[in-house]
């Protein structure tokens, strides 16, 4: 009886966890487009964070969205884009993170984490996030030639690129930043994040500045000042990141990525493409130099 009780708690375990993947996914995808793709960041934060034995459980979530997504456009698409659209990303980007990690573990024997395994583990699903969406296009292209003339496979390609690497900064880093503080002092809470002071600059200090960037950015029709309100959501994950470190760069660059996105007027226009491509550099950048003084100050102390 109770080998089966645990069986079954295994199985409801994994269950929670698909449904769970499933509903965060479809929020996520909503959100997302070409250049800004969110279910990126959500895809490798639970392939970093959670147990290989419950890897399946992701595949599970992600498949059933898909899965209705692919039936429901099917008849627009063609059934190759179906089946293409059908397979679950996070199976390819296993390839990738399981290997890396088994060669190089996340987290040093200190428990500190290594940026650039977080980063290789980044741009490599954002490879393969990429390719595989751009095969999926071209099966839709293929299918109907002419339907859609100014799709360019190639162009698409390093768009989706961006896409997937920036909202795998968006989300992934803020999620490790804040399992990192929480596991390194015991007994925290969310009440105690609350009135640390990273979360008083942020909310302080970052958020007005872009939310007004971002009012600006919306709100004018100059698109120099534009372009300069955009370039200006920078200038706090450089503040926050120097005073709180790669925790404070991960934190600001997920809201700076966020106020970015809301000030798009337009699909794929080239001045947010390019200002996107800067936020990506500096975010990686940030997180490298933050977490490289995080890890000197360690050992200072130590």
């Amino acid at each position: 009886m109770n080998a089966s009780a645990t069986h079954w708690n295994r199985w409801g375990q994994h269950l929670a966890i698909a449904g769970a993947y499933a509903a965060c996914y479809e929020l996520a995808r909503y959100v997302s487009f070409s250049h800004w793709i969110l279910t990126a960041g959500l895809r490798l934060a639970c392939l970093l964070l959670l147990p290989v034995r419950y890897w399946p459980a992701l595949i599970l979530g992600e498949t059933l969205p898909l899965i209705e997504n692919a039936v429901l456009c099917a008849p627009r698409f063609g059934t190759p884009w179906a089946i293409s659209a059908s397979v679950p990303m996070v199976v390819l980007c296993m390839a990738w993170v399981k290997p890396l990690l088994r060669h190089r573990p996340l987290f040093n024997r200190n428990g500190q984490l290594r940026m650039g395994v977080l980063l290789a583990a980044t741009l490599g699903c954002s490879l393969i996030t990429a390719a595989s969406t751009s095969l999926t296009m071209l099966a839709a292209l293929l299918e109907s030639p002419g339907k859609w003339p100014d799709m360019s496979v190639p162009a698409y390609f390093w768009i989706f690129v961006l896409g997937a690497y920036l909202g795998a900064l968006t989300v992934t880093p803020t999620v490790l930043a804040l399992h990192e503080r929480i596991r390194r002092a015991p007994g925290a809470n969310i009440e105690t994040l609350w009135h640390s002071p990273l979360f008083r600059d942020f909310v302080l200090v970052a958020l007005p500045l872009l939310a007004g960037l971002a009012w600006i950015a919306t709100t004018t029709q100059d698109e120099t000042i534009r372009q300069v309100a955009r370039m200006a959501m920078m200038l706090p994950i450089v503040f926050v990141g120097w005073r709180h470190g790669w925790h404070g760069s991960a934190i600001v660059g997920m809201a700076a990525s966020v106020a970015l996105a809301a000030t798009g007027s337009a699909l794929r226009d080239p001045d947010m493409i390019r200002s996107q491509v800067v936020l990506a550099l500096l975010i990686s950048g940030a997180l490298l130099v933050g977490a490289r003084s995080y890890r000197a100050a360690h050992h200072l102390t130590a």
